[in-house]
């Protein structure tokens, strides 16, 4: 006797789906954002941070009380990066002028 083969390419249930492959997106997301960061400096930073202030706002006024944050409480996630944005805001007039004495001579 023999036995019964499956055609080639067939698929077998009792296996399930393939896993997909790894896509490595995020990491093309965070060299993109750190590139912006190294061009713009503070100025990057005070966007991004402004950007995420708004973000956490919103979600702290729906309901958000904790983040996946590694600070945990929303509270402190604002906190953090209010003090990014403050600190980002004060270093940018230096920034600027570190630009400018490097591009002028």
């Amino acid at each position: 006797m023999t036995a019964h083969m499956p055609p080639l390419g067939s698929y077998d249930e009792s296996v399930g789906d393939p896993a997909p492959p790894f896509d490595p997106l995020r990491l093309c997301v965070h060299a993109t954002v750190a590139l912006i960061t190294c061009v713009l400096g503070p100025v990057a930073l005070l966007g991004f941070a402004i950007i995420a202030i708004a973000g956490y706002t919103r979600a702290r006024r729906g309901g958000l009380m904790r983040s996946k944050c590694k600070l945990g409480d929303t509270r402190l996630v604002l906190a953090y990066l209010s003090v990014l944005a403050v600190g980002a805001a004060v270093a940018i007039p230096f920034w600027i002028m570190l630009w400018a004495r490097i591009l002028g001579g």
